[in-house]
């Protein structure tokens, strides 16, 4: 199906709503079916998720007040496997949210040839303004709600925005209490007492470095000669920096909530880690770099990679066009719309996909999975060793699949991971 020019976007139809994350992970995934030519019925199971489960969970606050949470746990597919995907706390979750998620998981999952399928959850709530019980409370009145969808042959969450290996806990020990045995793979994430892997704290951000670099070098960019912003100083963020700067990348740019800081001559990452360490996670007078006066003016800086590693939606057809890096790295999920897509590729930046560069983590909590079911534990060394080469050897194979199709690495990894994914259903007859 190879073909003898590039692959034209073309406008979905009808027109949807770009920075609905659902919409625009439907979009990229219309452009990959279409390539693949998808037969009706598979593309029909494909885009529709499996389950949806809404639950609605009374917790009792500190105060002695009953609050009625709502929560979701979207399972978008289980062909290749039990499902995977993080559980996030955040005041502005919502369904739509979920189940892009859930999809991107699927495909994630998918590209870095992982025995799982995709799935994620969140609670409407804001973590932030409650105490340590009443989020315990929470925590265990939603593994309740969820004791029919969990499980380690069923369904396996992780950390996600508002959570961590606290949380991944409570959610174990109350599963555990629900079938009578200890079940340490039921949840990845985990504190590494319970039974969580080594390595799995920079996993993320690993793995944006490894594409960062197997990327470069088809571009014939060399590390100690190139330039980094990175958008996002939390663990992938910081991590990736961190990981790129030891690989000779002077990394110009970074920034968190408190805004973005620029230094020309490069920011020492070790003291800015160090810095936000002792400051409450944030980087709220780091003198290390000067203030920059628009925090998103960070993404059009004048380096040669750009790593978002923030949150959805930050590279748009607003900013896009004045976007001077030569390679993306996506740490965040969907950090960059689907109108953004065709101004990208016109300028020839190459983009490695959040489904690509921000798999490491999914690689790392399978490995901690695999772990829990054989009840030995891996060094460290056998982990980043076996997490670089799953990474590098997806990026390949997605790379062959851009030059093959002559489309942009976004469009090869859907239709790396998308074909993985019919191509099982049509093995096991699953319809």
């Amino acid at each position: 199906m190879a073909t003898s020019t590039a692959y034209k976007y073309k406008e979905p139809a009808p027109k949807v709503d770009r920075e609905n994350p659902l919409e625009s992970m439907m979009s990229r995934f219309n452009v990959a079916a279409d390539i693949l030519g998808l037969d009706d019925a598979t593309y029909n199971v494909l885009k529709a998720a499996d389950k949806q489960v809404i639950v609605h969970i009374p917790v009792t606050m500190d105060s002695g007040e009953v609050r009625v949470f709502e929560g979701y746990r979207v399972v978008h597919n289980t062909v290749l496997g039990p499902s995977k995907g993080g559980i996030r706390y955040d005041k502005n979750v919502h369904l739509d949210e979920v189940k892009a998620l859930a999809a991107w998981m699927t495909w994630k999952c998918a590209v870095v040839d992982l025995p799982y399928g995709g799935a994620k959850g969140g609670i409407i709530c804001d973590p932030t303004t409650m105490s340590a019980g009443e989020i315990e409370r929470l925590t265990r009145a939603y593994t309740l709600a969820m004791k029919d969808v969990f499980g380690p042959d069923r369904d396996i969450p992780a950390p996600d925005m508002g959570t961590g290996p606290r949380e991944m806990a409570w959610l174990m020990d109350e599963f555990s209490k629900t079938v009578g045995a200890t079940t340490p793979a039921v949840v990845t994430g985990k504190p590494l007492v319970m039974g969580g892997s080594l390595g799995r704290t920079e996993a993320t951000g690993r793995g944006v470095m490894v594409s960062a670099l197997a990327a470069m070098r088809k571009l014939n960019m060399k590390p100690e000669e190139s330039s980094a912003a990175v958008q996002g100083f939390g663990n992938v963020g910081s991590w990736a920096a961190k990981l790129l700067c030891e690989q000779g990348v002077k990394i110009k740019a970074i920034s968190d909530v408190s805004g973005a800081y620029w230094n020309e001559n490069g920011i020492n990452i070790d003291e800015a880690i160090a810095y936000k360490n002792a400051h409450k996670g944030r980087l709220d007078g780091f003198q290390g770099a000067v203030l920059m006066e628009h925090a998103e003016d960070l993404l059009t800086l004048p380096v040669d990679v750009l790593v978002p590693a923030a949150v959805e939606d930050v590279i748009t057809e607003h900013n896009a066009h004045d976007i001077k890096a030569k390679l993306i790295v996506e740490g965040a999920n969907g950090p960059t719309s689907a109108s953004a897509d065709p101004i990208i590729n016109e300028k020839g930046i190459m983009v490695v996909p959040d489904i690509l560069a921000n798999s490491g983590g999914v690689t790392v909590s399978y490995f901690e999975w695999v772990q829990n079911r054989q009840g030995f534990k891996w060094t460290e060394e056998m982990v980043t060793e076996r997490a670089d080469r799953i990474m590098s050897d997806a990026f390949e194979k997605v790379y062959a699949t851009s030059q093959k199709y002559n489309v942009p690495m976004r469009i090869a990894a859907y239709v790396v991971a998308i074909d993985k994914v019919a191509q099982t259903y049509k093995f096991r007859g699953s319809f």
